[in-house]
């Protein structure tokens, strides 16, 4: 048997020659067969000549077993904190079963050691604020190479070195809980995947998602996850720390919409639009003495508008529970009875109805509230043609069905402008705000970007939930499977221009719906005051019974703007204190019914329609309403960010996984 080193030998004649000068005679080895050389390219390390056979005794040559060069198990990204020295551990595999040596080669091999055993480390520990790698970027460039004393392979690889602690990945820690949970999850009929594991488990999930996913993870401070790691609520506590703590231009908290919820809660009130509550929707003109709480809306079919106690938006709320709201000190019983947990409690209201002289006393039951995200549609008749007013109050999986329905209607009656009420809509999903605005735009808005996210820099490419390419949302012109069969085409309004009804509570999804519109050059007038100012979004995140939300990426349009982390602002107030756009500045005013013509926000868009440019005269001052930085909590509840309540809240756009293009 004869093999020859083909790279040594160079051309393939000289292979050819050299091959054949040693064979034996042919007819010797394969008498009645012959024997071709044919010129091959072949991909390997050595050239064999192996026994053809040709049955019952004659000489054989015997074969020589083919060697392989060793595998090296790729080993991933790699990263280690400033100031340690281990690295990772090597695997390689040789199928001959011949033992391995290790070596390093590249330009930062110098640094680094490799053992027997496969073991990469630092040779002194690297400094990240003295670099000395090759490129001095803190990124050490070496190559492994694994030899079985014949052939070898190798393996290029980067070693980040990070300035802070190393972060195991979540999907480690995912379902590791404190207290598991048993049994068949009801919103999908599986078992719950929840594992007995440990309080720290769930800190630790939470600390490496954040570093992974969370839009400034740079500036969350690294807590040790083991330290107050003994209940939930040590949990709930440790997730409120992963977030910045940076502020927005006007002073406001950056990041004031990281907020968890019960999986279950959760999960019932984006299937249905159901939480627990009265029906009745309060908002806090001012959440210290002397305080002051009103009524916004009323959900329809609730507790609250039953005809025994027939709540009405402008009903002012005297005491809660024997406590008096104005000046009263027992928080804890306001916060109960005004904001309640759990269905079937009873709480007892002193209230005072708009216009009415003297109170009166109700007691309301807490039930599952079905939000309904369009209550009201209409259209006004004016001399300069037919006008919608549309209330829009959340953007729930319900509202593409509600939403569809409405526009279908509005379209039928060929308005020529649309009013919509945004004021109490704290946001939802993103793609039923993509689906709206594309209805209210129509044709112009047809192959257009509604909206581009930017996630943080570890994912520039790709969406690290969906693992999908970044490509921009179109605005989407169909049905999407919400609540209606996916493919249907949307009715659509064809408007140039729409009038945009806002509060405090306008936010995250519903400023998508401003901000895509302005993108593609349709004017939005803003009537109202200023809104949240959320720019960004976030994918709901579930373990061990809680859904987390922590804030992923931010939403630009189709001009590259989405810079309003104080929101958007009438442009005629004496101060602007968030993105300048056009329209009015107007106190919510309780004194009349939503979608009356009267009512002074919509009243001043229809003035505005007639005589663009003409606004209402400005307050004398600020008042206590848009002093108290109104937090949406869940849908059609409103709590400020100092409450007397708890801080849970629902404020955003939030995006499924399988929702994404």
């Amino acid at each position: 048997m004869h093999r020859l080193d083909l790279l040594a030998l160079g051309p393939l004649q000289a292979v050819l020659n050299a091959f054949s000068s040693n064979l034996p005679n042919t007819s010797q080895i394969c008498p009645r067969q012959g024997f071709r050389l044919r010129p091959v390219i072949m991909v390997a390390l050595a050239l064999s000549l192996i026994a053809c056979g040709g049955g019952g005794g004659g000489n054989q040559a015997s074969a020589t077993p083919f060697n392989t060069a060793p595998t090296i198990v790729n080993p991933g990204v790699l990263s280690i904190p400033t100031g340690t020295t281990a690295v990772t551990t090597i695997v390689a595999t040789d199928a001959q079963g011949q033992n391995i040596a290790f070596n390093l080669l590249g330009v930062d091999a110098a640094m680094l050691s490799i053992t027997n055993g496969g073991s990469v480390s630092f040779r002194s520990a690297p400094n990240f604020n003295n670099p000395q790698d090759a490129n001095a970027d803190n990124m050490y460039q070496i190559i492994v190479q694994a030899s079985d004393g014949t052939a070898a392979s190798t393996l290029a690889m980067n070693i980040a070195v990070t300035n802070g602690a190393a972060f195991a990945p979540a999907r480690n820690f995912a379902n590791l809980c404190g207290e598991p949970r048993t049994g068949t999850d009801p919103s999908s009929n599986i078992p719950y995947p929840d594992l007995q594991g440990t309080f720290a488990d769930e800190n630790n999930f939470l600390r490496s998602w954040s570093n992974d996913q969370y839009l400034w993870y740079e500036e969350i401070e690294d807590v040790n996850p083991l330290t107050n790691a003994d209940s939930s609520q040590d949990v709930e506590d440790y997730f409120d720390l992963m977030r910045t703590f940076a502020k927005t231009p006007s002073g406001a908290d950056r990041d004031r919409f990281h907020f968890s919820i019960d999986t279950e809660e959760w999960n019932s009130f984006t299937s249905s639009g159901a939480t627990v509550g009265y029906g009745a929707n309060f908002v806090l003109l001012s959440s210290t003495r002397p305080r002051s709480v009103v009524v916004s809306f009323v959900e329809a079919n609730t507790s609250a508008s039953s005809a025994s106690i027939n709540l009405s938006r402008g009903a002012q709320i005297i005491s809660a529970d024997g406590v008096d709201i104005e000046l009263g000190t027992d928080t804890a019983t306001l916060n109960s009875a005004l904001f309640p947990s759990n269905a079937g409690e009873t709480h007892e209201f002193e209230i005072r109805d708009l216009g009415a002289a003297s109170t009166r006393t109700i007691s309301m039951t807490t039930s599952a509230i079905t939000v309904e995200p369009v209550p009201l549609y209409k259209v006004v008749a004016t001399p300069s043609g037919p006008v919608g007013y549309l209330q829009f109050n959340d953007h729930i999986a319900t509202a593409e069905e509600e939403l569809f329905d409405a526009i279908t209607d509005l379209a039928a009656a060929n308005i020529n402008d649309l009013v919509l009420d945004l004021r109490y809509n704290g946001g939802g999903y993103l793609i039923v705000a993509n689906q709206l605005a594309y209805m209210i735009a129509g044709p112009n808005a047809r192959n257009q970007v509604f909206e581009s996210l930017t996630f943080n820099d570890k994912y520039p490419n790709i969406n690290p939930v969906s693992r999908a390419a970044l490509q921009p949302a179109l605005f989407e012109e169909k049905t999407v499977g919400l609540t209606l069969t996916a493919g249907t085409d949307l009715p659509t309004l064809g408007l140039n221009r729409v009038f945009v009804l806002t509060g405090k509570g306008t936010c995250s999804a519903s400023e998508s719906i401003i901000n895509g519109l302005r993108g593609i050059n349709v004017e939005v007038v803003q009537i109202g005051t200023t809104t949240c100012g959320k720019p960004y979004g976030f994918y709901p995140r579930e373990n061990c019974g809680t859904t987390y939300f922590s804030t992923q990426f931010q939403g630009v349009n189709a001009v590259g703007f989405g810079d309003y982390p104080d929101g958007f602002s009438p442009q005629n107030l004496n101060v602007v204190e968030g993105v300048a756009i056009p329209g009015c500045s107007v106190e919510d005013d309780f004194s009349q019914l939503l979608g009356n013509e009267n009512e002074a926000l919509f009243a001043a868009a229809l003035a505005y329609r007639t005589a663009p440019g003409t606004c209402p005269e400005l307050p004398a001052g600020i008042s206590p309403l848009r002093q108290q930085n109104l937090i949406k909590q869940l849908p059609g509840r409103f709590q400020d960010s100092s409450n007397m309540l708890d801080n849970r809240g629902l404020v955003g756009k939030f995006l499924r996984p399988n929702s994404l293009r």
